[in-house]
C-alpha cells in the first residue's frame, strides 16, 4: 500500500499521508515520498493549488514508534543523516512555490505539527489537537523549529516546546499555527473557498509573494526597501501583472482565472 497518495483535479493537486494504521505517523518511506513529491510539484508549472491531508481519523500524530525505537539504538552519524533527511523533506515543503493548505482532523503532533507550519493556510476541524509533544519522550522539535517558530514565534514556542503540552484548535488559531477553526463536515467546503481564492490570484504573483516573506521576515524595512521595489517593479512589468492590471481596467476576469 502506497504511503502517500496523490489526485489531481484541474489544476489542484491533493495529497493524502496514508498510513492510518499508525495514524499517519512518518518513518523514511514517507519523508522519502513527501520530499519526492514536493520535488515534483516544485518543477510541474501546471500545479497551483495543493492540499495536504492524512487519511483515517488522524492528521498526522508524528514518529512512528517503532522507527524511533530503532533509531535510538543507531549511531549519532546515522541520526544525523535520518534528521537531515527529514529537515530537508519540511523544507522543500516550505519552499514550494504554490499555495499548501493544510486539512488537519483529529490530531497534529510532533512532525505532524511540523507539516503544518509549513503549509501557507491551515483549516483544522474544530476538535483538532496540535502539540509539540517530543519533550514527553526526551527529545525535541529540533528540525522542524525554525519553520514552526516562523508562524507561532518564541513566546508560543517556549510554552508549546517547553511542555509538550496539547492545544486544541482555537487556541492553535490564537497563536497562527491554524488559520480557519470549522466544524469537521464544514472541513472540505472550507478548504475548498481557500482553493478558489488562490485560483483566482495570479500563480506567479503568488510565488513571488511567498519567496517575498521569506526574505522579509524579521528584517528592518530599510535593509529591505531595494528588494520591494525591485520586486514590485518585475511584477508591474511581467506579462502576468500587466494582463491583471489590464483585466481590472476592462472590468472582466484575467486569463488566469477566465474559466471560473
Amino acid at each position: 500500500m502506497p504511503v502517500l497518495l496523490t489526485r489531481r483535479d484541474g489544476a489542484v493537486e491533493y495529497v493524502t499521508l496514508n498510513r492510518p494504521e499508525v495514524r499517519n505517523a512518518f518513518n523514511e518511506p514517507l519523508i522519502a515520498a513527501l520530499r519526492t513529491w514536493a520535488d515534483a510539484v516544485a518543477g510541474d508549472r501546471s500545479v497551483r493549488v495543493a492540499v495536504l491531508a492524512g487519511a483515517g481519523t488522524t492528521f498526522c500524530a508524528g514518529a512512528d514508534l517503532e522507527w524511533m525505537s530503532k533509531l535510538s539504538a543507531c549511531t549519532r552519524d546515522e541520526n544525523v543523516r535520518d534528521a537531515t533527511a527529514a529537515a530537508g523533506m519540511f523544507g522543500a515543503l516550505d519552499r514550494l512555490p504554490v499555495p499548501v493548505i493544510g486539512r488537519i482532523h483529529g490530531a497534529a503532533l510532533g512532525g505532524g505539527a511540523g507539516l503544518a507550519a509549513v503549509c501557507d493556510v491551515v483549516v483544522a476541524d474544530e476538535h483538532a489537537q496540535f502539540g509539540f509533544t517530543e519533550v514527553k519522550l526526551g527529545i525535541l522539535p529540533s528540525m522542524i523549529s525554525p519553520f514552526v517558530l516562523a508562524k507561532i514565534g518564541q513566546s508560543a514556542a517556549r510554552e508549546l516546546f517547553l511542555t509538550g503540552m496539547r492545544v486544541d484548535a482555537a487556541r492553535a488559531r490564537e497563536i497562527g499555527l491554524v488559520h480557519a477553526v470549522v466544524a469537521a463536515d464544514a472541513l472540505d467546503a472550507t478548504v475548498s473557498q481557500y482553493v478558489q481564492e488562490f485560483l483566482s490570484a495570479g500563480p506567479e504573483a503568488i510565488a513571488t509573494a511567498k519567496e517575498l516573506i521569506r526574505k522579509v521576515a524579521g528584517r528592518a524595512p530599510q535593509d529591505v526597501l531595494q528588494l520591494t521595489a525591485e520586486t514590485l517593479a518585475a511584477r508591474r512589468a511581467s506579462a502576468e501583472g500587466r494582463e491583471g492590471m489590464k483585466a481590472f481596467f476592462e472590468k472582466r476576469k484575467p486569463t488566469w482565472n477566465a474559466n471560473r
